[in-house]
């Protein structure tokens, strides 16, 4: 099974990153000092690349290429126990996010984007009712996709209580928390739990949670987008442990 890969940065990050590409399709006409280094990068890891009419790139993927597609084998999912390993071997404190059946793909490759810039050492979403890895979601994360763990779980609670059982506080992020996100210290073992767009947290997966906290919400939305709520709220333990270092 093949999967594409769309844009100059996801698949100069792909690059980067060891993922093994097939080949790579370059619009006729793309200018050199926009893809270069791509080709070098092609060159130097035996990448086969062809220049082709544009209009086979819109096709692949939908116009939005800028020029380039990359076609490899489907995003691969790291197994759970990686990531868990990854955390604990880690110099900094272990940091996990996980997500409650995130559903818009745009929505879970923002939050990837967010949890490779904030030092999140993997990222867990359940098998069933949540989006998995897309093209969409690889392009929406800007490549980060390629550099974060991603693992599918089965029970997204048995997780939790294997993460409770490694030492780590599980935090749940909810618009009825019981305290502000900014009132919990973050600078331990901790695992995010981000809910669903509309429906949040499941009532199982809160209840499993060691705290629940909110964002304040101020004019006539009663919610924030749930990448834009959990960038908010990741971006708060990057800063309080780049405070405390």
């Amino acid at each position: 099974m093949s999967d594409i890969i769309y844009g100059r940065n996801p698949v100069r990050e792909a690059l980067l990153a060891g993922r093994s590409l097939n080949k790579i399709l370059i619009a006729d006409g793309s200018a050199r000092r926009d893809i270069e280094e791509i080709m070098e990068l092609a060159r130097a890891q035996g990448v086969v690349y062809q220049f082709v009419d544009r209009r086979n790139l819109d096709q692949l993927a939908e116009g939005k290429h800028q020029g380039i597609v990359a076609v490899s084998a489907a995003e691969q999912y790291t197994d759970f126990s990686n990531i868990l390993a990854i955390a604990q071997e880690s110099a900094r404190p272990s940091f996990i996010a996980l997500l409650d059946g995130i559903q818009d793909p745009h929505n879970l490759g923002s939050i990837i984007r967010t949890a490779d810039a904030v030092g999140v050492h993997g990222v867990v979403i359940p098998k069933r009712q949540a989006v998995g890895l897309t093209p969409v979601v690889s392009k929406a994360s800007a490549g980060a996709v390629a550099h974060m763990p991603v693992a599918r779980v089965a029970n997204l609670n048995q997780t939790i209580d294997i993460l409770k059982d490694a030492g780590m506080w599980l935090i749940g992020l909810e618009a009825d928390g019981d305290a502000l996100y900014d009132a919990i210290d973050y600078t331990g073992p901790i695992a995010m739990v981000v809910g669903s767009e509309g429906q949040g947290l499941r009532p199982l997966v809160r209840r499993h949670c060691d705290s629940v906290v909110r964002l304040p919400i101020g004019g006539h939305s009663g919610s924030l987008n749930a990448s834009v709520a959990a960038a908010i709220v990741l971006y708060e333990v990057f800063r309080q442990r780049e405070k405390k270092d």
